[in-house]
């Protein structure tokens, strides 16, 4: 993964959210090609766990740094930036459930963005590469599969307020970049699986505990494009630095699975649990029904019987990037789940 533009080794990137799933993984990949790493959480005191994390103990070439930075405040971002030669700004709320105030969700993705970005552009970095998601292209006007000429309609029915954080913070950062002449480019994955750094569980990897976990009496008629959170943080380290990059948008995912595909392979690859894994489909009404009371399937609602594959012809041609099996990041999610003990037991 070298590139004309730069060494890694000379150079350093701050990732923000770097205790998250997707975060630590970046920064390790970060890491193992010779880039010195900043990353902001929101309590600085856990530099020693994190750096362990990562791989990196308590090296002495300090290629690790923390800062405690917040979305939602001003206070961190400069200090953080400063000296930086790239940013990677991975770190947005992800809700469990539907909030009942949209900008619960919203507002923090948005207003963190600009944070990120105002922060970059004092420290005139290079380029910053933004962890979008396939939630700002799959859920507008377009049809499968989704192409980085797809937009989510923030004001359509099918927009939760997941969707318009990620859609409206992305024309927020396209906007900003526009204007100051800065550099972006774009990562627009699917639903982030793989194994487990710790046993903090995010939705969407709890969602496979909760097949596993026997949660689901039914399944919904609803499916996503799985993408490993291993091939999603390459994309963003080959983003940094790849010529033709700068003002794209990358959709990365593999291919779309039903969620009842999901439950078989997840039975035939750990029979133990195939008692837990529901093979009848719930009817679309019947989800609907219990959308009125249940925040989660409501959040299922807007999916229900729709295909979400994605196009990542430019990813695989600009970032010569690839994705692993799905059948693979599903099987190593779901031992990881069971090693961590996150799945009880049969």
């Amino acid at each position: 993964m070298t590139s004309e533009r730069t060494d890694p080794v000379e150079n350093t990137v701050l990732v923000t959210g770097v205790s998250g799933f997707l975060g630590g993984y970046i920064a390790r990949a970060l890491l193992q090609v010779g880039y010195r790493v900043r990353g902001t959480v929101r309590d600085a005191a856990r530099h020693s766990e994190l750096s362990t994390r990562l791989g990196v103990g308590s090296s002495p070439d300090n290629r690790v740094h923390l800062f405690s930075a917040d979305l939602t405040a001003d206070r961190g971002w400069a200090a953080a930036a400063d000296g930086c030669n790239y940013v990677i700004h991975a770190a947005s709320p992800f809700p469990a459930v539907e909030p009942k105030d949209a900008q619960e969700v919203i507002r923090p993705a948005r207003e963190g963005t600009l944070r990120v970005l105002r922060a970059a552009q004092r420290a005139r970095v290079s380029r910053v590469v933004l962890t979008s998601s396939v939630a700002a292209t799959n859920h507008g006007s377009g049809v499968a599969p989704y192409t980085e000429n797809d937009w989510t309609d923030v004001n359509g029915r099918r927009a939760t307020a997941y969707y318009q954080s990620k859609t409206l913070a992305e024309r927020d950062a396209w906007e900003f970049t526009r204007s100051s002449g800065m550099e972006l480019s774009v990562i627009n994955p699917g639903v982030i699986l793989g194994p487990l750094f710790d046993p903090k569980v995010g939705s969407s990897v709890g969602l496979v505990a909760q097949l596993l976990s026997g949660g689901f009496k039914g399944l919904p008629r609803f499916g996503f494009a799985i993408a490993d959170v291993r091939d999603v943080a390459e994309a963003h380290v080959r983003a940094l630095t790849a010529p033709g990059a700068a003002g794209r948008r990358f959709l990365v995912a593999g291919e779309f699975r039903w969620i009842r595909e999901v439950s078989a392979q997840l039975a035939r690859d750990f029979p133990d649990y195939a008692s837990r894994l529901p093979t009848k489909i719930t009817p679309d009404w019947m989800v609907r029904i219990m959308a009125l009371a249940d925040p989660q399937a409501r959040m299922v609602v807007p999916e229900l019987g729709r295909d979400l594959s994605v196009d990542t012809t430019p990813a695989r041609e600009i970032l010569e990037w690839s994705a692993r099996p799905d059948s693979a990041t599903l099987r190593e999610t779901a031992q990881s789940l069971i090693d961590w003990r996150i799945v009880p037991p049969m």
